[in-house]
């Protein structure tokens, strides 16, 4: 099976529908899918339900199909960065399933491992408990019983995610922060496309360092997007 494409319009082509739920790596601009995004945005496919970390910042990330109207709901942990998500958020133009960052990891990892629900006490006697089934566990102090809540695992239609290296068989290496959301998203997807910075030879990365295996990685393209840094800070120069 051949896995690479020649770029991310064909890595797409047959795979995107309108009212999809699809799964998105990425934390910020941080390996974030530029180039799948991009191709997403020009199918003109609508209705979408992104779960993603965020939605990137205004004009990159998620946010471009923000800004065409093309997003219907977030399942997301962090709004801010982004206006338009915000503003939409705020004047009930978007849908929000507020999750808490580790329950959204948890949630992708779950899908991907074939887990429907599991239960958490992050969110309990919050509103992120509303109208979830709770259960107690005899987990307190000498087997005191706590609250918990049950999250519902992610089952993805597509995900598309940011790597830093793969093989044409599939195996990824994600480059340390990049990592964040793209592993657990690229498991979840009943469709997996990776956007990598190089693929190498088939058997050239060492395989204690391969951090997905192929198994989960149906499509390939190789990224050239500019890499954008979110929050540039600098000190001043010092006079000699």
């Amino acid at each position: 099976m051949n896995k690479v494409y020649a770029n991310a319009t064909e890595a797409l082509d047959g795979l995107l529908k309108d009212d999809m739920l699809i799964a998105s790596g990425g934390f910020g601009l941080c390996g974030i899918p530029e180039l799948l995004l991009n191709a997403i945005k020009d199918s003109g496919v609508k209705d979408l339900t992104f779960a993603s970390n965020n939605a990137g910042v205004d004009g990159a990330g998620i946010g471009i199909l923000l800004e065409t109207k093309q997003v219907r709901k977030m399942i997301s942990s962090y709004v801010g960065e982004n206006a338009e998500f915000m503003r939409q958020y705020l004047s009930g133009e978007l849908e929000l399933e507020f999750t808490p960052q580790g329950t959204l990891a948890e949630r992708m990892r779950a899908g991907g491992a074939g887990i429907p629900g599991f239960f958490t006490k992050t969110g309990v006697g919050t509103v992120i408990a509303d109208g979830k089934f709770e259960k107690q566990f005899p987990t307190g102090e000498d087997s005191a019983m706590e609250d918990y809540i049950m999250e519902e695992g992610i089952f993805a239609d597509l995900a598309i995610v940011k790597a830093w290296k793969a093989d044409a068989t599939g195996n990824l290496v994600f480059r340390k922060t990049a990592r964040n959301f793209n592993l657990p998203a690229a498991t979840c997807g009943k469709v997996c496309v990776a956007e990598v910075e190089e693929i190498v030879e088939t058997g050239s990365l060492d395989p204690d360092m391969i951090h997905l295996p192929g198994i989960y990685v149906n499509r390939i393209i190789k990224s050239d997007a500019e890499k954008r840094i979110e929050q540039r800070t600098v000190r001043k120069r010092e006079e000699a």
